[in-house]
């Protein structure tokens, strides 16, 4: 059951008809952004820690650095948020106070305090850190597929309003000459647009699967993965109701010692 449920939560992401689908479109305006929006990440990051740390002999920097990480903490749940939008994916449910009462009557220090968790801020600040690094990977990768396929589609374009303008031929000395194949400008463009067409349809699948790589990256199936496996342990601990409850009930009198009436 837990095995059926990841996988269509995992098939419930991917993203179908590309070049018709506003989630590859969405995909590709969140790339974009991604270089300029990890560079920023990893700039508060890394000068939030490094403040926190200098500023811990004048007391400072302890609550900076709890700040720090609450902050840490809101970058990665808001980049997993994003991604959950593009794809579609649902919100996961929301985890509450096991003891709200308490924590309220705490000030925000203690609270803070109370609150941190080592492993997950060593684990924000290491995807903080990938975002940053997959953010210039994507990014290049991005440009470059998507500037392929757009630059042989508009080259029949381009050609034309250079021989109009400034007469220069950028056809001249293409592949066709050097393979002596004598064909017409018109022909050359079908093919330049139809590899054009070719190469973006396979920059908007690589940019799909980008998206997958740093949905993995990013954890975002990790709130799914942990509901399934608390409703499988309910599952496992729920009481199973036995059949001799029920024969019981059936026979209630079965097994009673009845008084004999013995007749005069």
């Amino acid at each position: 059951m837990k095995a059926t449920e990841t996988a269509a939560m995992e098939q419930a992401g991917k993203v179908n008809w590309v070049l018709f689908n506003p989630k590859t479109y969405a995909t590709l305006l969140y790339f974009l952004l991604s270089l300029p929006l990890g560079i920023i990440y990893f700039t508060v990051a890394i000068t939030g820690v490094v403040l926190s740390i200098g500023l811990t002999p004048i007391f400072i920097g302890i609550p900076l650095f709890f700040a720090v990480a609450k902050l840490l903490n809101g970058i990665v749940v808001f980049e997993q948020s994003m991604i959950r939008q593009i794809l579609g994916l649902p919100a996961p449910s929301a985890a509450y106070p096991s003891n709200p009462r308490s924590e309220a009557g705490q000030n925000w220090l203690k609270r803070m305090v109370g609150g941190f968790d080592g492993a997950l801020f060593i684990r924000n600040l290491l995807l903080v850190f990938l975002r940053f690094v997959t953010g210039i990977v994507f990014f290049v990768i991005t440009v470059t597929a998507i500037a392929l396929g757009l630059g042989f589609i508009t080259l029949p374009v381009v050609h034309i309003i250079l021989m109009n303008e400034i007469q220069v031929d950028i056809l001249e000395k293409s592949l066709f000459s050097y393979f002596h194949i004598d064909w017409t400008y018109n022909q050359q463009y079908l093919l330049y647009v139809g590899v054009g067409l070719i190469l973006f349809w396979i920059a908007l699948r690589v940019v799909n699967g980008l998206m997958q790589v740093l949905r993995r990256v990013m954890y975002v199936d990790e709130p799914y993965q942990r509901e399934s496996t608390s409703l499988m342990e309910e599952q496992v601990h729920e009481p199973i109701p036995s059949q001799y409850d029920e024969y019981e009930e059936d026979y209630p009198a079965q097994g009673v010692m009845r008084p004999a009436h013995r007749e005069f």
